[in-house]
């Protein structure tokens, strides 16, 4: 197989023209990379400034989405191309030879275009020596399918989760992660299940909007979500009065969950305890104003405490909530200022790794480590303690991630737990209406799962306070 050297910096624009589509994935891909952007959040304003509509927006997000889900299996089929390390080759290069890959491989690109447009960009961007050494790089990735390039690559004498890592396109240690924490056999469609780019879910937030009033198809399991239909979330008028919202149906689950838990006694404050960015905050609000009830949302970060009051806007606009607004606290969760023992019903939505929504933001596994759980868990823990400090005996605390980690769902509620003698783990699974086989790792809790429910990885425990 042919191998090349990547060409030198050349200055000024090349005087091809390149293609708008393709230039604006390549713009995604670089605040991805250099600005820690998040793609799904760019995206818009590229495809705006690009004033791509239609077929073009659709093909730049299909290739930008694509891109970076199968970024580590690109990289192991350029690495095979190049002869250099790919830390070697300008970071710039590298995004368009992948772009290039996910055309070649997982597009209906002919390759002759796939190639002759990604050797553009490089020229464009770079110079005709980095143009040259691209062409070279992806007529070697032409020369076979990604079936054949993913045999090559994962022979039988490779460790499992080395094989695993480079077909489906994970970083070994998630991938390490989630054959811990997925069910048996169940490993191979949890990660293809991670590379299938989830539909639009919307949320009509009680007394607010009705899911009638939604296109789409009522979700499987919420009774206040649809599956869209294609098009803009923000044409329909419901969620553009933010009456309903853009909302996957596993979050919609753990603020039903919440909502539904039995209480004795007064029920007149909830407490969202890390809100941001407001998404179920809001369908929160809407249930408590239903009940007379208010809602405290506590954000640590202001921009996304920002957020949260943006979310909770269609709530004030409406004056459901007149008699008892919802009250949005910028504050940090571990020591918040607030009445100890005052609340009711407490969510705590804890920051984690995200490994549950790995199909919503793909980026995610390439910029987490196993490193980052320490911290994690430990902040966890620290909000676990706070939420059951400020529940009234009697009240409950729902514990959710998006992370089906064994360390930050399972093994935090056994660890906080075992620390406290007022605390005990009731089921949640009731609380889910139709849900099956989502057994969590400690009796009583609940996981699903992509592969099994269409929904993120969302890990639910409900924990009451003894009166």
């Amino acid at each position: 197989m042919n191998r090349a050297r990547p060409g030198s910096r050349a200055a000024g624009a090349a005087s091809r023209r390149v293609d708008r589509p393709r230039a604006a994935a390549l713009a995604v891909l670089t605040a991805v990379r250099a600005e820690d952007a998040y793609a799904n959040l760019v995206l818009p304003g590229i495809l705006a400034q690009y004033r791509l509509t239609g077929r073009d927006a659709a093909f730049t997000t299909e290739l930008v989405s694509g891109t970076i889900r199968r970024r580590g299996t690109y990289d192991a089929i350029l690495a095979t191309c190049i002869d250099r390390g790919l830390r070697k080759v300008e970071a710039g290069v590298l995004d368009v030879l992948r772009l290039g890959c996910h055309q070649l491989l997982s597009m209906r690109v002919p390759a002759h275009a796939a190639i002759s447009t990604s050797v553009d960009l490089v020229r464009s961007t770079t110079g005709p020596g980095a143009a040259g050494f691209a062409n070279a790089v992806l007529r070697s990735v032409a020369r076979q399918d990604l079936e054949a390039w993913i045999a090559q690559l994962t022979p039988d004498t490779l460790p499992d989760d080395e094989r695993a890592a480079i077909a489906h396109s994970h970083p070994v240690w998630v991938v390490d992660q989630l054959r811990a924490a997925a069910p048996e056999d169940d490993l191979d469609a949890v990660l293809a299940a991670n590379n299938v780019p989830p539909r639009v879910t919307l949320v009509a937030r009680p007394g607010l909007a009705t899911r009638d009033e939604l296109p789409g198809t009522p979700t499987r399991y919420s009774p206040y979500g649809v599956v869209a239909e294609p098009g803009d979330p923000s044409d329909v008028p419901a969620v553009a009065e933010r009456r309903a919202g853009v909302q996957d149906e596993g979050s919609q689950l753990v603020a039903h969950a919440l909502a539904s838990a039995p209480l004795e006694g007064p029920d007149r404050l909830w407490l969202d305890l890390c809100a941001g960015p407001g998404g179920k905050a809001a369908l929160l609000a809407a249930l408590a104003a239903q009940r007379g009830a208010r809602l405290v949302a506590v954000e640590q970060h202001l921009h996304r405490a920002r957020l949260v009051e943006r979310a909770l806007s269609g709530l004030a606009a409406s004056g459901t909530a007149s008699a008892h607004p919802p009250v949005v606290l910028n504050a940090d969760g571990t020591a918040a200022p607030l009445r100890p023992a005052g609340f009711d019903r407490i969510l705590l939505d804890a920051p984690c790794s995200g490994l549950g929504a790995l199909r919503r933001r793909p980026e995610a596994r390439w910029r987490r480590s196993a490193d980052d759980l320490v911290g994690l868990v430990m902040l966890q823990r620290r909000l676990l303690r706070s939420a059951l400090d400020l529940v009234r005996p009697g009240g409950v605390v729902l514990y959710a991630t998006c992370s089906p980690v064994r360390i930050e769902t399972g093994e935090v509620i056994s660890s906080v737990v075992r620390g406290v003698a007022d605390v005990s783990v009731e089921d949640v699974r009731g609380l889910l209406p139709g849900v099956e086989d989502a057994d969590g790792p400690v009796a009583g809790t609940a996981q699903l799962w992509p592969h099994r429910h269409g929904t993120d990885a969302m890990f639910l425990a409900l924990l009451r306070k003894q009166g």
